[in-house]
């Protein structure tokens, strides 16, 4: 069994809506600035865990689990009820657009194709440390 551990480190973000624009008589789609960054950087975090070793192949499980920083409005009390798993983020990122963002950054990198996915668990906390942890096991 192959599988791949990294970590993104930074905010986590959501893939932004597909853009729209005119082009003549001919409406063109395009993804916004922001969205191709950060997958840029999932993409390079990605071929830094996998290294010289090639995309997995066959069905693959990913876990994700989202750390959203703690807001600094927060009470100690509050934030440490945070850091204890016992308040959770119910604000942006939305949690399927990350999953989205990460399942297209690592497309070609860590696996072939993203229908390669037969699993996904998804999770959002808080930590002091913003950043996404994945793992992508090979079944």
């Amino acid at each position: 069994m192959s599988f791949v551990v990294f970590t993104v480190e930074g905010p986590p973000q959501g893939k932004g809506r597909p853009r729209f624009r005119r082009a003549g008589n001919f409406v063109t789609t395009y993804t916004d600035k922001k969205t191709k960054t950060y997958e840029a950087t999932i993409k390079a975090w990605a071929q830094r865990a996998i290294g010289s070793g090639s995309p997995l192949e066959g069905p693959v499980s990913v876990d994700l689990y989202i750390r959203c920083s703690v807001p600094g409005s927060f009470s100690k009390r509050r934030r440490d009820a945070c850091l204890r798993n016992e308040e959770f983020p119910t604000t942006r990122p939305d949690i399927d657009n990350v999953g989205k963002n990460f399942l297209d950054g690592m497309n070609g990198i860590v696996y072939k194709d993203d229908k390669q996915v037969v699993r996904l668990s998804i999770k959002k906390g808080y930590s002091l440390v913003p950043g996404v942890d994945v793992c992508v096991v090979q079944i």
